[in-house]
């Protein structure tokens, strides 16, 4: 626990730039970079705080009722700070708010969940970002990695693996589709020979790697988001898992444990969620006050929200 808090003041009080080029899908190294830290200055802070505000994230984290601790911690933590989020579930849940998807197999709950989405809010969000119970999302840092993308450009991106000839990313650290991505995946939703539902398989792919296979399909390929150090921002590990890496390794814990942009850490408990909220937004609310970089606040309230 006192890892993460570490690691959260670390990521908090240093802060880097994005990439504002667009990768298509022919690019040999499927990577995402920030920019430094200078590029970073460049931008006015009004400007900063305007774009935040026109670029709108729709979070949606799909549950099972074996969820329920989980599910409560991110309602009242991180999720709070999307635009708007939703909970997809297998079942009508009477404890919490959710979209019933009245499946339990991953894959199948992911295609409705996202059909669903594109249909209600196609014209009102630009981004759309995905992810489990067990993640803990920074929405702001999430925000400040997209500023200067195109949510036009077939966009989908997180922390990618390598699969065989297969590149995917991974729901574990959650996975973010632009609106033109959204548009080409509900097409292909309707083409069985491209993206199938794989009903009644024995075997078959998890739901991260069946999104890939449907995506390519669509000219939409995995990108890895880094940043400007070359360092993942979207992490499929807790912090503490960082840190002691860094300490096995006899490494500076500051620079070997996570990207100063960090977007998500996945596997963290409920409590350890509160202490991350707690820690990464009492910081956010310092640096807004002495240092002009971090310039996000929460989207729909204040600090203490």
């Amino acid at each position: 626990m006192l890892g993460s808090i570490f690691c959260a003041l670390i990521t908090m009080l240093r802060h880097s730039g994005i990439d504002p080029g667009n990768r298509m899908h022919h690019h040999k190294h499927h990577h995402l970079r920030a920019l430094g830290k200078e590029d970073n200055l460049t931008i006015l802070k009004d400007e900063r705080m305007e774009l935040s505000k026109s670029l709108r994230v729709y979070c949606m984290i799909q549950v099972t009722l074996k969820d329920v601790g989980l599910w409560a911690a991110v309602k009242e933590t991180w999720t709070k700070h999307c635009d708007k989020a939703e909970f997809f579930s297998s079942e009508n849940a009477k404890v919490f708010e959710s979209v019933n998807m009245e499946t339990s197999d991953m894959w199948l709950m992911m295609r409705k969940a996202y059909k669903y989405v594109f249909n209600k809010y196609k014209d009102q969000y630009t981004w759309f970002f995905l992810a489990r119970p067990t993640t803990f999302a920074i929405i702001e840092n999430l925000k400040y990695f997209l500023l200067k993308k195109d949510p036009l450009q077939p966009f989908y991106l997180g922390h990618t693996i390598k699969s065989g000839d297969l590149e995917y990313v991974s729901v574990k650290g959650g996975i973010v589709l632009s609106i033109e991505s959204m548009k080409r995946l509900k097409h292909l939703l309707s083409v069985p020979e491209k993206c199938p539902k794989q009903e009644g398989l024995i075997w078959k792919l998890s739901e991260d790697k069946q999104l890939a296979v449907c995506l390519k399909y669509a000219g939409v390929f995995a990108e890895n988001a880094e940043d400007s150090q070359g360092k993942d921002v979207f992490n499929t590990q807790t912090v503490g898992l960082f840190i002691e890496e860094a300490m096995t390794n006899n490494t500076n814990v500051v620079e070997g444990c996570c990207s100063d942009m960090a977007v998500t850490f996945n596997g963290l408990t409920p409590n350890q969620m509160h202490v991350m909220m707690y820690e990464v937004y009492r910081l956010r609310a310092f640096g807004h006050i002495f240092n002009d970089a971090l310039v996000f606040l929460p989207p729909n309230g204040s600090i203490n929200d």
